[in-house]
């Protein structure tokens, strides 16, 4: 179910979907969730997040609440969809407009056309280099922190995905709007750096907007939607499960395959299979993670108490 929740109260267990306003870190947004379970006596209370934005960004963030923090993992395989403004003219050393300007470049030869055929390139798997001040760690540190220092940050290309891309709006030569749609670990700052530099004229990022993770859309400002039960990792097959079952299950012990019930949601066609499990719901509750083994069920993650 997905429900409208306030900040009063106990902390409830499940994903919340919060729009991030821009000047806030991600972590900005699960501390105030931390501040209401502590002032709740939940001082040991689980809350994490379901990917990084960029505190100049804006958009949808996934909070995960109590054992729903156990999802984790589950969230970075999915598509996310983002608008974002791409400037043309300057790259900068953040590849976004808070950076210092490192080469400059004449946008006065863009059209439609070009943009089109230079994003074309980018889709699919590629190699790509992350930004400096991103939060990929060098040494356990997190580049940005490096970056921060004035030291130099030099980071491996990662493998990512880009599934879509469209433009939405020119404003040539000074901008151009585009909507993306790709797999956990992309990011756009760098397809803004590397377009301009395909292009020849440099580019970074003016602004950045997530509007969607896997199924679920931004609230909106001052929102926030509260998922549970059926509702969460709904692109997984489900397994529902009697008392008795779920009994057997959160003491360790095998049930039946049964019958399964197909996944409520389809990700895109053709986008990488995330690896999703088997979920066991119990009445109106997700309690477990399940795998086959000699044919029959078992627990790969009791989620004790149900979410």
């Amino acid at each position: 179910m997905g429900t409208e929740s306030g900040m009063n109260g106990p902390v409830e267990p499940g994903v919340f979907l919060v729009h991030k306003l821009v000047g806030e870190s991600s972590f900005d947004v699960v501390r105030r969730f931390k501040h209401a379970a502590y002032e709740a006596g939940q001082r040991k209370w689980a809350l994490g997040h379901g990917g990084t934005l960029d505190p100049f960004a804006e958009g949808l963030l996934l909070v995960l609440s109590g054992q729903a923090t156990r999802l984790m993992e589950l969230m970075h395989p999915l598509p996310k969809t983002y608008e974002a403004k791409v400037v043309w003219g300057v790259e900068t050393d953040t590849c976004d407009h808070l950076g210092k300007p490192v080469r400059e470049g004449d946008p006065a030869v863009l059209t439609p056309e070009v943009l089109d055929a230079a994003l074309s390139a980018f889709l699919g798997w590629r190699d790509q280099i992350p930004p400096a001040t991103s939060a990929k760690k060098i040494g356990g540190e997190a580049a940005y922190k490096k970056a921060h220092r004035g030291e130099e940050v030099v980071l491996p290309p990662s493998r990512v995905y880009l599934h879509e891309a469209s433009w939405v709006a020119h404003d040539l030569p000074r901008s151009s709007t585009l909507r993306i749609t790709c797999r956990g670990g992309f990011y756009v700052r760098s397809l803004a750096r590397d377009l301009g530099q395909r292009l020849g004229c440099g580019a970074h990022l003016g602004r950045l907007q997530r509007t969607a993770i896997g199924p679920w859309l931004d609230p909106g400002a001052g929102q926030k939607l509260l998922l549970q039960g059926a509702a969460l990792i709904p692109w997984c097959i489900s397994r529902i499960l009697s008392d008795e079952e779920a009994d057997h299950l959160a003491h360790g012990r095998a049930i039946p395959l049964g019958e399964f019930q197909a996944a409520t949601v389809l990700l895109p066609e053709g986008f990488p299979d995330p690896g999703a499990p088997l979920r066991g719901i119990h009445g109106e509750h997700l309690v477990a993670l399940l795998h086959e083994q000699n044919g029959r069920l078992r627990t790969a993650a009791n989620l004790r108490g149900g979410i």
